[in-house]
């Protein structure tokens, strides 16, 4: 058995880090590509290792050979046409090796986890091809399997039709392909495509002609969950980085991100806060039957998605400003109170107070168990630390804190006697456990009522539809929400949000269900984390739970977000980098836990059930 690696191609798309060497010569946290490919098949026995080098492959050529000429059975091909042909080409130039022995056909572009190449080298069948299940961030060369797991086609990325993607398999561009197979089969076709259609093509689309001919002889063999990567871009490089790093720096690259896992799927985040009942399948299918049509056209300006805002809530458009997202409202309200002095309550959401800087915060540090707090106790404390601003995230986070609306109204009218700007973030107040039509104040009359209060609301978490970008701040001031309607971009709801404003009093049963659902579901979610022996809960009135690790465990709050990551891919929250923990020690003590569905929360119960 030999392999066959190909690494002639310039990676143009990697920009500066591949202007002096090749594709495989760039580095996946601190480690060249060519280097892990190597370490990986090194063990495997190979009698012979085949490198088809183009691009700067003298450099490449000498780099190997010094580094494993006496330990690897290295043999070089080079393609000297390597700037206008593609790897059919490549493949064509080692065509004797490859009618001398079966053969791993590995490219150089590739990470993968250990354990991948065995799959192919130790199967059973001749002719094996390494499949993964399709996911939104594969592109390329797809196939399609038979019942005997053989493939029945190859299907070309600019031939995919999105209906069947249930159906396909990405190919990972690993193959073992027989020596008999190679002679006979594969070779003379890619003799005659090479004379048709030129150097400048794929060698999997000799394949893809095979399978239209039923003479392929390639069995799929998929990879489940094992990890791998194929680097064609800088975005490329760094979600590999980030898929192949452990330990502290996986956790801190997957943080940075702030999103985006969708390009993860086998991480179950419990990190950010997002309803999992809702929309229903019915509102997204209608959403996605409208897709081309929103895609296409414009969304309307601000007058007609404030009118749908209103809609949404039932109170006058102009009390309402719908933003991209709360953060949009949130950072335009810190810019318009720039000036005087913001009172908080901390621990708390800390984007408001990013977004003024801490010199001109005062913070309120509850001292009650489980940083448990009252209107009464927030008028007494800002009575003698007096502020121009007022914040009260409701329920806060992340403690989970609950102040009832009816004493939001006092503490509203106690601010206004004072001259504060109170701003009520209830982004969560929908999870909160209250009658019907006693949660929001976002409402006609309570706004009227205290036109120096204003509401903000973010519709990612509780509408779980994060990728929306939706939020509002409404105020009975006009002025105010005049001036927000002023500084966003006049094109600042996309059509998709704006057709899910305007849909969305058609699923307001639905959505009161979705509501009642995950109360129940924290509910039950809080009595098995209060099992966990080494684990202190604190009760809840929002979608999550701000948990204390006992100081007699081994963990802290890093190393229990580490070992969760590492060992069960669930990524929870530390709140270390939180202001607010007077103690030193608690800062390392606390984390937060997401509210998910109930599989997701048995699975992550369990992780911590086997932690000791």
């Amino acid at each position: 058995m030999q392999a066959i690696i190909l690494a002639a191609g310039m990676g143009r798309r990697l920009g500066a880090f591949t202007a002096n060497h090749t594709k495989c010569m760039v580095e996946v946290n601190g480690e060249k590509l060519i280097d892990r490919l190597l370490t990986q098949i090194a063990p495997l026995g190979l009698d012979r290792i085949v490198v088809v080098t183009g691009y700067e492959g003298e450099s490449l050529r000498n780099y190997l050979t010094d580094t494993y000429g006496q330990s690897l059975p290295l043999v070089f091909v080079d393609n000297p046409v390597y700037d206008h042909t593609n790897n059919i080409y490549s493949l064509w130039l080692a065509r004797d090796y490859l009618t001398a022995d079966d053969t791993l056909l590995l490219e150089s572009d590739l990470i993968f986890g250990d354990g991948i190449v065995e799959m192919a080298l130790y199967d059973p069948h001749p002719n094996v091809a390494l499949v993964a299940k399709y996911e939104p961030w594969m592109d390329g060369t797809m196939v399609t399997l038979g019942p005997d797991g053989q493939i029945d086609h190859f299907v070309a990325g600019n031939n995919l039709d999105f209906r069947d993607i249930d159906s396909y398999y990405k190919t990972v561009n690993v193959y073992k392909l027989s020596r008999d197979f190679s002679t006979n089969v594969y070779l003379p076709f890619l003799e005659a495509y090479i004379r048709v259609m030129g150097n400048n093509e794929y060698y999997e689309q000799v394949l893809r002609v095979l399978t239209f001919i039923d003479n392929s002889d390639l069995v799929a063999l998929p990879v489940g969950n094992k990890l791998w990567y194929e680097i064609d871009d800088i975005q490329d490089l760094r979600i590999a980085e980030t898929l192949f790093a452990s330990g502290p720096e996986r956790l801190a690259k997957l943080q940075a991100t702030y999103g985006g896992y969708w390009r993860f799927p086998f991480i179950l985040d419990f990190c950010y806060l997002v309803n999992p009942y809702f929309p229903t399948p019915g509102m997204i299918g209608e959403l996605k039957a409208r897709f081309e049509a929103l895609l296409r056209q414009y969304p309307s300006g601000m007058g007609v998605n404030s009118l749908l805002a209103g809609k949404y809530f039932g109170v006058d458009a102009d009390f309402i400003c719908p933003g991209n997202g709360a953060a949009e409202l949130i950072k335009a309200l810190m810019e318009h109170s720039s000036t005087g002095r913001l009172g908080i309550v901390e621990p708390t959401f800390e984007e408001y107070p990013n977004r003024r800087g801490r010199g001109s915060v005062v913070a309120f540090r509850p001292q009650a168990p489980d940083f448990a707090y009252t209107a009464a106790d927030l008028m007494e404390f800002f009575a003698t630390h007096p502020v121009d601003t007022l914040l009260v995230i409701n329920p806060d986070n992340p403690s989970g804190n609950l102040i009832p609306p009816a004493d939001l109204e006092i503490l509203a009218s106690w601010a206004a006697e004072h001259s504060v700007r109170l701003i009520i973030d209830e982004s969560f107040i929908d999870f909160a456990p209250l009658p019907a039509g006693e949660s929001t104040l976002i409402d006609n009359e309570i706004l009227r009522r205290h036109p120096s209060m204003v509401v903000v609301k973010s519709i990612s978490k509780s509408y779980g539809v994060p990728g929306l970008r939706l939020g509002v701040a409404a105020s009975a001031d006009k002025e105010l929400i005049a001036t927000l309607k002023r500084e966003v971009a006049i094109w600042n709801i996309n059509s998709f949000a704006e057709y899910y404003m305007q849909i969305f009093g058609k699923y307001e049963k639905q959505y009161a269900s979705a509501c009642r659902r995950i109360r129940a579901e924290r509910d039950r979610l809080g009595c098995l984390l209060q099992s966990i022996p080494w684990l202190h809960t604190a009760p809840s009135a929002a979608n999550y739970f701000l948990c204390r690790i006992d100081p007699s465990s081994r963990f802290d709050s890093h190393t229990l977000a580490l070992e969760l990551l590492d060992h069960h891919d669930i990524l929870i929250k530390d709140c270390a980098s939180k202001h607010g923990f007077d103690h030193p020690d608690d800062r390392l003590r606390y984390v937060r836990i997401a509210v998910r569905d109930r599989a997701d929360n048995d699975r992550l119960i369990s992780a911590l059930r086997s932690l000791s």
